[in-house]
């Protein structure tokens, strides 16, 4: 081969390489097995990671897509204010310039200054799939834990925790390790992880393991130290398996979940169930109080809040909270059934809320997609907020659209509109996600990407009044400055 037609070759190959990162999304790779890379190098920028899950075959191309730096639903916290540096800390699903590759990225918000950290990232996933993105929290003495998660078992998942308090600059890998028949196992393997620190106790997380099947089976753990995890135990295992959502106050933790019925596929998830324990999960009781024996294995239970299978219904668990009683607050999306578009519409965003007579439930809004996932926010004694993309974006049908704000002052009945947090948007927003301890100054964090095609994804956040910040795709600096939007 001559040297021209050699680099004729390597040209197409280079640009055949760049279409594939670019325009056609890298899914081939998602369900292989892969060890991540450890980076522990600045980002130089917030790059959010675009993904698709299922080619749907019609004018809306997936069943759900766009920019997913901050998804799924299942996966928390995502971010956690912590008072004693007046800092909020974030994690997020990043990406290289050509969304080659998912990237674990850790950065906080400093109140004081206004700006944010230029990113540190911590590993490379070797993956597209957004269902690996990671979780962060921080323990009694400030240290920030990332935990990097894995979409089933086909890839392996980490642990990392900061080397020293409140300071994202340097992290260490955790050789953790879970009880399993008894014996101390590898703890490399967890899904939709969900995790909390017990002031005096550790952690416990609520998390996803799949059987053999192919089954989501939801569970928890706990641990005194974040490295010796005891044995996980099953909360729930009916018929196909499960989704959950979970909360955290005052050592309390709630857990609301849905299920697969036998027969219906996993894109069917009904019911709307709920659990709840305040001694770091020795016991579980429904929102009666009445004590429940684990595992549940039949649709029909104490925990049951709403019975959406008789209405021949989907649910889709968006966000849970306590308010100043510890009450729980649940919000859903309930629609007629998984594909994008009108058909199966309205999707109904619904705030569940225990009542005199049991659980009470109130219309937010709607909106036309499934995932079109948002926040709750108790603002204070009959008060209530919801922030999420609940009207039409650009890419109408699919995933996200533009982010409102929504108020309630009667406790969660009736509710209006209280701010449009963006306009004229050429992308989808998506995935609005509430911080742990929310500050005014840093509300709510977010990603955009298009619906229908692979794109670049911006990250935003908001403050308390709904003004709008988008973070710097690229920069150097050690701090960066967030641009407002108009």
């Amino acid at each position: 081969m001559s040297f021209i037609t050699f680099m004729t070759f390597m040209t197409v190959l280079t640009f055949m390489t760049f279409l594939t990162s670019v325009i056609i999304p890298a899914t081939a790779q998602d369900n292989q097995f892969a060890e991540a890379e450890i980076i522990m190098k600045r980002a130089n920028g917030f790059r959010g990671i675009w993904y698709m899950n299922q080619p749907s075959n019609d004018e809306y191309v997936y069943k759900y897509s766009g920019g997913l730096a901050v998804y799924p639903a299942n996966h928390r916290p995502f971010a956690v204010y912590a008072r004693a540096v007046d800092k909020t800390f974030f994690c997020f699903g990043g990406t290289d310039s050509t969304n080659s590759t998912l990237m674990h990225n850790v950065s906080y918000f400093d109140h004081r200054t206004g700006k944010v950290a230029n990113p540190l990232t911590i590993l490379d996933k070797k993956t597209t799939d957004a269902h690996d993105n990671p979780v962060i929290s921080i323990d009694d003495r400030g240290y920030i834990w990332i935990f990097s998660t894995s979409h089933g078992i086909s890839r392996p998942s980490y642990i990392h925790k900061s080397k020293r308090p409140y300071d994202i600059s340097d992290f260490k890998l955790i050789n953790a390790t879970e009880i399993v028949n008894g014996k101390p196992q590898p703890f490399t393997n967890f899904s939709y992880f969900q995790v909390y620190p017990v002031k005096g106790k550790g952690f416990i997380a609520l998390f996803t393991k799949y059987n053999k099947a192919g089954q989501r089976v939801i569970g928890y753990n706990t641990t005194a130290d974040g490295e010796h995890w005891n044995e996980w135990k099953v909360l729930a295992h009916i018929e196909e398996g499960h989704y959950q959502i979970s909360t955290e106050r005052n050592g309390k933790i709630g857990v609301a979940f849905d299920y697969h019925p036998k027969g219906k596929g996993l894109n069917y998830r009904t019911n709307l169930h709920y659990l709840e324990t305040s001694d770091f999960g020795k016991t579980w009781q429904n929102i009666g109080g009445e004590m429940v024996q684990l595992p549940l294995t039949s649709p029909q239970n104490p925990a049951t809040v709403h019975d959406y299978a008789s209405e021949k219904r989907n649910c889709y668990l968006l966000d849970i909270t306590f308010d100043q009683q510890n009450k729980p607050a649940i919000l859903v999306i309930a629609s007629k059934g998984y594909e994008a578009g009108p058909a199966n519409g309205p999707r109904e965003w619904t705030l569940y809320r225990p009542g005199k007579e049991g659980w009470e439930h109130h219309i937010v809004t709607t909106s036309d997609n499934n995932y079109d996932m948002g926040s709750v926010y108790h603002v204070s004694k009959h008060s209530w907020r919801v922030v999420g993309p609940s009207v039409d974006g650009p890419q109408a049908y699919n995933p996200g659209g533009e982010v409102a704000m929504w108020r309630s002052d009667d406790g969660g009945r009736q509710w209006a509109l209280e701010r449009h947090l963006t306009r004229n948007s050429p992308m989808n927003h998506s995935y609005v996600r509430k911080p742990v301890h929310a500050q005014d100054g840093f509300y709510a964090i977010w990603a955009d990407g298009h619906g229908r095609k692979p794109s670049e994804s911006f990250i935003y956040f908001s403050n308390a009044n709904g003004d709008v910040y988008r973070l710097p795709r690229q920069g150097n600096a050690p701090m960066l400055t967030p641009q407002p939007m108009k």
